[in-house]
């Protein structure tokens, strides 16, 4: 009886030795000080309670830089250059059905969505490239349309970039903010 005992603590040693030697720790990348974000319009979209309908038709993806006391519009994203909308990929709007921007239609989608700031106004650009990392491989080829919209100064700073959606009797609006500058793009449908 006391070689079962042995034998089968020995077993277990060595299985738990086994263990130990073959695994390994993972190591898991710090979070991203630009955090990822999503938005939809209807802005409750997610938050839908059962038995209520309400579907998207709107859906962004994007990262969300923050301010952190620097200087942005014409020093951090120079003026006139090919801004991703936010940070880290390119930012991505999905159209869950066919939509008008700049008075042109554009099919429901998934697109990339980019800026050239400047002082006064700004050009939004939709494009058809996605899955891309910041503007370095942005292809002026694949834009879809570009809308000039004016700047709007604000009073108070906004620490992070920040979208929101506002309903307009032709759709919504879409609102982007960051550090004193916000701009608005309407969307029909």
């Amino acid at each position: 009886m006391r070689n079962i005992f042995v034998i089968v603590f020995a077993l277990l040693c060595f299985s738990a030795k086994a263990q130990e030697s073959t695994s390994t720790e993972v190591k898991f990348p710090l979070a991203d000080p630009s955090p990822a974000d999503i938005l939809y319009f209807p802005i409750n979209t997610p938050k839908v309670k059962d038995g209520e309908v309400l579907k998207p038709v709107i859906k962004i993806i994007y990262s969300r830089p923050q301010k952190k006391g620097r200087e942005i519009f014409g020093v951090l994203e120079q003026y006139g250059k090919v801004w991703r909308f936010g940070a880290n990929e390119s930012t991505e709007i999905r159209f869950f059905k066919k939509v008008t921007i700049g008075g042109k239609k554009i099919k429901a989608g998934t697109y990339s969505l980019f800026a050239i700031p400047n002082k006064d106004k700004w050009t939004l650009i939709v494009n058809t490239q996605t899955d891309r990392w910041g503007a370095f491989t942005y292809d002026a080829t694949k834009d879809l349309v570009r809308v000039d919209v004016p700047v709007k100064a604000l009073s108070k700073p906004i620490e992070y970039f920040s979208l929101t959606f506002t309903p307009i009797a032709t759709g919504a609006t879409l609102i982007a903010a960051w550090d004193k500058t916000q701009v608005e793009l309407p969307i029909g449908f």
